[in-house]
């Protein structure tokens, strides 16, 4: 079983910045494919940003340029470095696993970007 630990959510003034972290429990942290998601209240969950097992990643349009994931295979941990954030960026961020077809998630830490 793995476990994923999120922290370094908060609440942050439009164009502050954030770090999230994401540590993971077990050995299978460097064969997976890393990634965060985000929820807004009312809306779907969606992806923010994903990382590859050689450290290919991938944005959403939305957060391009100002986001940016990456990983500590020797800390088991993933980030995610959140600059120019807006107001719409306010959600639930998750961090998610996913190795040998099975998928896990972590419960998640709040980000309130407001003035």
């Amino acid at each position: 079983q793995v476990q994923l630990v999120e922290s370094g959510g908060g609440l942050v003034q439009p164009g502050g910045s954030l770090r999230l972290s994401c540590a993971a429990s077990g050995s299978i942290f460097r064969s997976a494919t890393m990634g965060w998601y985000r929820q807004a209240p009312g809306k779907q969950r969606e992806s923010v940003a994903g990382i590859s097992t050689v450290g290919t990643t991938n944005y959403a349009d939305s957060v391009k340029g100002r986001f940016t994931i990456s990983r500590d295979n020797a800390k088991n941990t993933v980030y995610l470095q959140m600059n120019s954030l807006k107001p719409e960026d306010t959600a639930v961020y998750y961090c998610n696993l996913r190795r040998a077809g099975y998928t896990y998630w972590g419960q998640g830490t709040q980000v309130a970007v407001s003035s």
